[in-house]
């Protein structure tokens, strides 16, 4: 963390003031979730925060997920140093794994818990799922482990900041671990390729520029 802040300081004049207010706003939230380690819950909720903060330009929800989609395909396409396949394929792929094929973490089961699609919906989409990350791990292919692991993290994002989980819950202990894990360190290495490629990785202004208030 403290590097990053060097970095994002010693750089500050080369960028645009748009791109260090994103900067600035994830990491004083990834700086947040380090103090957070033994609240899982506020933990995630604070390393999404930062994620958020980096590329979000709308708050249509369709747009967003669009949005992030393009945000991880242009980091991963800038990284020059190999950062986030580095992740992806480092110490975390097993709990990267396991969290992939985790059915909690999959949108369409909580679909069929709200009965919205049926049982046997539910489950081939998920056979189907699973039979994608299968191979998107065995080939190597960073961006469709990327597309599906993020997939899977907004679910969980979803339900804990739309109260669909009770607060410090034991059934999602270890998932939610293992989640802010894997958050924290693409993180990390998204800041870094953000830095490094300023000029061409810069968004544009957040939904939520910064006002002066009388």
């Amino acid at each position: 963390m403290l590097l990053l802040e060097e970095i994002f300081k010693s750089k500050k004049l080369q960028h645009s003031e748009r791109f260090n207010l994103r900067v600035q706003r994830s990491l004083s939230w990834f700086k947040k979730s380090l103090e957070l380690e033994h609240d899982l819950d506020l933990q995630f909720i604070s390393l999404w925060i930062a994620l958020n903060a980096l590329y979000v330009q709308d708050m249509n929800v369709a747009q967003d997920t669009q949005a992030l989609q393009q945000f991880l395909n242009s980091i991963h396409q800038q990284d020059q140093e190999d950062r986030i396949d580095s992740t992806l394929w480092g110490k975390l792929s097993p709990l990267i794994a396991r969290l992939l094929d985790n059915p909690y973490a999959y949108q369409a089961f909580w679909d069929y818990k709200n009965q919205k699609i049926s049982q046997s919906t539910w489950q081939a989409d998920f056979v189907q799922a699973k039979q994608q990350v299968q191979h998107a791990l065995q080939e190597q292919v960073s961006i469709a482990v990327l597309t599906l692991l993020f997939n899977r993290l907004h679910t969980l994002a979803n339900q804990l900041t739309h109260g669909g989980a009770t607060y410090n819950s034991s059934m999602s202990r270890q998932t939610m671990q293992e989640a802010c894990q894997i958050l924290a360190a693409f993180l990390s290495s998204c800041l870094y390729v953000l830095l490094e490629n300023a000029p061409v990785l810069d968004v544009g202004q957040p939904f939520y520029p910064i006002i002066q208030v009388c």
